[in-house]
């Protein structure tokens, strides 16, 4: 149980390590990387086994007794966005790979690839940690290597984009100790199924305020309007394969510390009138942002922001239907928008930017790749049968469930979203898919079907399986809900947790 737990976090470890001393052997890299990362897969995807009827899996560090010994934990969400994401970052590894064999990048091999495994391992340990501190740690480990990351192929936007980048980040990072240095010291501990039992005596005026203290610490993270300034300024000048695991990955899993730390901390049984706010700011500011921009990456990168205030509009309803409505929409979210950027960096590929002011045309010039941007961009219209319909329509149900004028007004500001959201994309449809291409634009897809290789077409397949994967999630809408509901009823009781790491003494 232990070794399996802690196998998502140690095995990306000590691939780094390796990686980092093959320095000198690309290949030999790679191999270690990819291996890494699928042996993640295969155990994230047998905790999902494990805990699909609701278990929670649990295991003590140096087998000391929680609440005194380092705890991680496995629940249905857990292991479900451990998954997904492996899924995505080996997607992801393979594109890039793709990209350093065709010649198409200027990163240095020598740090990439050990960087991103220390990545992984963040996002992993973020997702598994049982107690606040080492939530922390997991967030600052993913945080470090994505400076480093962001930076790769340095250029003065790159440099501009990452000092923002950091100095957003670190003030988090202190508002977060801030929020640990309070919590400990109101209850002597950092375990969260400790510190769960222990709030509940506490004072509703101190809970309120530690809430919303770890709102905003989360919240700058995950961009949330109108903490979201940062993003749309930092991912597009990123690396495409560094964009699209920021995208992918790094505000979701700060609105998984939301999700965990507001039901299990903060547990409430009706609607938070400032989370239902906070939503439907960020879902009409993101996508306005979106409508205005000339960068199709840029309009992504306001979409992203946009789409974050589903997600806490389902928080916000405090109910299971509306949690289970969340946590669709996340997986629906992270593999659409690694697509998404995927298929930008192939366009970048294609043509050498991705400003709709010089694109014009490009499915005449590449059909696949209209196809491959297409497909996902409609499932993030939520335009039926995507995956994205099914995951609105979870969300949409719930605030109908719920009642109230509170709940209405976000459904109405998500329906209104999506609409934008599909002008949005027919905006970007016409500007650069559609029409007579432009003679750069011929003349730069001659150039690289003149020097087509096996990278190339590594790369195209990679984002073809993120797009492919998109269009499963679909089909299996009906087990993935199915699974979304018993994660959301674990976290709406919060017993099933509490029991399984404190046992008796819960």
């Amino acid at each position: 149980m232990s070794t399996l737990l802690a196998t998502p976090f140690l095995v990306p470890v000590l691939g780094a390590a390796a990686a980092l001393l093959l320095r000198s052997y690309r290949r030999g890299q790679q191999a270690v990387a990819v291996a890494a990362l699928a042996l993640v897969v295969l155990a994230s995807a047998e905790l999902v086994r494990r805990t699909a009827d609701g278990a929670v899996l649990t295991s003590q560090a140096g087998g000391w007794p929680a609440p005194i010994g380092i705890t991680i934990a496995a629940d249905p969400l857990t292991a479900l966005l451990l998954l997904v994401s492996s899924v995505v970052l080996l997607v992801v590894l393979l594109y890039a790979i793709g990209q350093d064999t065709a010649g198409l990048s200027r990163a240095t091999p020598a740090v990439f690839h050990p960087i991103y495994l220390v990545l992984t391992a963040g996002v992993c340990l973020s997702f598994l940690a049982g107690d606040l501190f080492n939530l922390f740690v997991g967030f600052e480990i993913m945080l470090t290597a994505s400076y480093a990351l962001i930076t790769q192929a340095p250029t003065r936007a790159r440099v501009r984009a990452s000092m923002i980048y950091t100095v957003v980040s670190l003030t988090s990072s202190i508002l977060f100790l801030t929020g640990i240095a309070l919590v400990y010291g109101l209850t002597g501990t950092v375990n969260l199924a400790d510190i769960a039992v222990r709030l509940g005596g506490a004072p509703d005026a101190l809970r309120t305020v530690l809430a919303l203290l770890f709102l905003v610490v989360f919240g700058i993270k995950a961009a949330i309007v109108p903490m979201h300034f940062w993003l749309p300024d930092s991912y597009p000048v990123a690396l495409t394969r560094i964009s699209a695991i920021f995208a992918a990955l790094l505000t979701k899993v700060a609105v998984y510390a939301v999700i965990r730390t507001q039901t299990l901390l903060f547990a409430r049984d009706d609607i938070s009138p400032v989370i239902m706010w906070l939503a439907i700011a960020t879902m009409i500011v993101g996508i306005l942002g979106a409508l205005v921009q000339d960068d199709v990456n840029r309009i992504m990168s306001f979409a992203l922001v946009s789409h974050i205030g589903f997600m806490l509009f389902g928080l916000a309803l405090g109910s299971a239907a509306g949690l289970a409505g969340v946590i669709v929409y996340l997986v629906h979210h992270i593999v659409v928008q690694a697509s998404l950027f995927l298929v930008n960096g192939l366009i970048r590929q294609y043509v050498g930017h991705t400003s709709l002011r010089a694109l014009r045309g490009l499915t005449a010039i590449s059909p696949v790749l209209a196809l491959f941007f297409f497909l996902p961009a409609m499932s993030l219209a939520g335009l039926p049968p995507m995956s994205g319909f099914v995951a609105k329509v979870a969300l949409f149900e719930a605030g109908a469930q719920t009642g109230g004028w509170l709940a209405w007004t976000g459904v109405a500001a998500g329906v209104a979203t999506s609409l934008l959201t599909l002008m949005a994309i027919f905006r970007v449809w016409v500007r650069a898919f559609w029409g007579v291409p432009l003679p750069d634009v011929v003349e730069a897809g001659e150039r690289l079907q003149g020097r087509r290789s096996g990278g190339a077409l590594l790369m195209a397949g990679a984002t073809g399986t993120m797009v492919v994967l998109g269009l499963a999630l679909a089909a299996v809408s009906g087990p993935l809900t199915a699974l979304a509901f018993t994660a959301a009823e674990d976290l709406v009781s919060g017993q099933a947790y509490l029991q399984a790491v404190l046992g008796g003494a819960s």
